[in-house]
C-alpha cells in the first residue's frame, strides 16, 4: 500500500494520461460560434492536423493561454479549432473582439456535450489530432511557451510529414 502511495506522490497531476491518445476523435457536429446556420464537424477536418483548443470567455487561464494560440496562428503549422464550451454566445464572440481571433473554425458547445465527449473536465484543454482523425497530444490547462516549443510543434511538424 506505501508503494503505491509513494509512487503516486511523486506524479505530475499536469500529466494525466489521457486514453483518448491513439484513438479516433469523438464525432462532432456543432453549430458555428460566428454563424448558427454553418456547422463544423470533425469529418470536415481529415486530411489536415489540427488543434483542438476548449476555451470559454468565462475562463481565467484560457486570457493567460490565448497570446500563444494566436501565436500558433502567425505560424500557420497546422488548423485551429475553438470549442467554445459552455458559454453564452455574446460574451465569446465579444471576448473574442477585445483579444482577437485566432482560431480557423470556432464550433459553440453551449451545454458541453462534446467536451463531455472528449473527457474534458476544465478549460483550457486541447487535443492535436493527426491527418486520420486520430487524437495524438493532450494539453491539460493552459499551452506555456516551453510545451508549444517542446512538445507540440515538434509533433506538428513529424505529423504534417505523415502522408
Amino acid at each position: 500500500m506505501l508503494g503505491f502511495l509513494g509512487m503516486g506522490l511523486k506524479l505530475d497531476p499536469k500529466e494525466v494520461p489521457s486514453p483518448f491518445i491513439g484513438k479516433p476523435t469523438p464525432a462532432f457536429v456543432l453549430p458555428s460560434l460566428h454563424n448558427t446556420e454553418q456547422t463544423i464537424d470533425n469529418e470536415q477536418l481529415l486530411g489536415k492536423v489540427w488543434l483542438l483548443n476548449v476555451w470559454a470567455s468565462w475562463c481565467v487561464a484560457c486570457r493567460q493561454e490565448h497570446p500563444l494560440i494566436t501565436g500558433l496562428r502567425q505560424r500557420e503549422a497546422l488548423t485551429l479549432v475553438g470549442l467554445n464550451y459552455k458559454d453564452e454566445r455574446n460574451d465569446a464572440l465579444q471576448w473574442l473582439k477585445q483579444f482577437d481571433d485566432p482560431y480557423h473554425h470556432i464550433a459553440f458547445d453551449l451545454n458541453g456535450d462534446v467536451g463531455i465527449d472528449y473527457g474534458v473536465y476544465g478549460v483550457p484543454e486541447s487535443f492535436l489530432i493527426d491527418k486520420q482523425g486520430r487524437i495524438r497530444f493532450k494539453q491539460i490547462g493552459p499551452f506555456t511557451a516551453d510545451i508549444i516549443n517542446q512538445q507540440l510543434l515538434p509533433l506538428v511538424a513529424q505529423l504534417q510529414a505523415e502522408p
